[in-house]
């Protein structure tokens, strides 16, 4: 494949077991979940990290997770990107965002890497002109304990809005390979905030509505007739 027209999406974390769970890994949860629901081919070891490849829709892609540690990832993604002659504007990044709320997703096109270290690692390999997928995972509250956070694994109950999360880049993953980042994040939505009856749906019709309720009777007035009043009323 080298030389060929293709997509990198990069996903950020540590490398090892230790590391696995910790919400600096949510890039190698993104990519690891696309290879396995998409059936791309297995991880094998290459330019300082792992690679997987495979297509999303029409498009080639190579997953990467760099093998580095996170403050040396830019390595990992030159080499890759010098092997298969790829230019910043064909790469995608996915990394943990401590400025955007749990659970939540924001595609970016260029910009600054705001302290976070495997961002700034690849600006200074390959620039700054690369798309990235920024996935929440909350701040800790102040800025000293970010280290120890983001270092730490999900917690128990941070399971299922990250599975939905992770399923949602999944499913919007050929959207975002063909450039289309609205369609993506519409993908991602669907998963984490699901429309209620009275939203649009994804394809853009109405969603059918909820039948209206039978409108209350108004309360019965009491009766005041006679006995006598009543019983000539029955034979009129």
């Amino acid at each position: 494949m080298r030389g060929a027209l293709m997509k990198l999406f990069v996903g950020l974390g540590n490398p090892g077991a230790k590391y696995a769970g910790n919400r600096h890994n949510i890039g190698f949860m993104a990519v690891d979940r696309i290879a396995a629901d998409h059936g791309f081919g297995p991880w094998k070891s290459a330019f300082k990290g792992q690679v997987s490849e495979g297509r999303l829709g029409s498009e080639k892609v190579l997953l990467l997770k760099p093998g580095t540690f996170m403050n040396l990832s830019g390595e990992a993604v030159q080499a890759a990107m010098a092997f298969y002659k790829l230019t910043p504007a064909d790469m995608t990044v996915f990394h943990d965002e401590l400025d955007l709320a749990p659970g939540k997703a924001r595609v970016k096109q260029g910009g600054g890497h705001a302290g976070h270290n495997g961002l700034r690692s690849i600006h200074a390999h390959v620039g700054d002109a690369y798309a990235r997928v920024r996935l929440g995972i909350g701040h800790p509250g102040h800025k000293d304990a970010v280290a120890p956070y983001v270092l730490h694994d999900f917690a128990k109950a941070d399971q299922d809005w990250l599975d939905d999360l992770l399923r949602g880049i999944s499913d919007g993953a050929a959207a975002l390979a063909a450039g289309d980042g609205q369609r993506f994040m519409n993908a991602v939505a669907l998963r984490t905030a699901p429309p209620r009856s009275s939203e649009k749906s994804a394809a853009g019709d109405p969603a059918p509505k909820p039948a209206p309720a039978a409108p209350e009777a108004p309360p019965a007035e009491p009766d005041t007739r006679s006995p006598m009043q009543k019983l000539m009323d029955r034979f009129r």
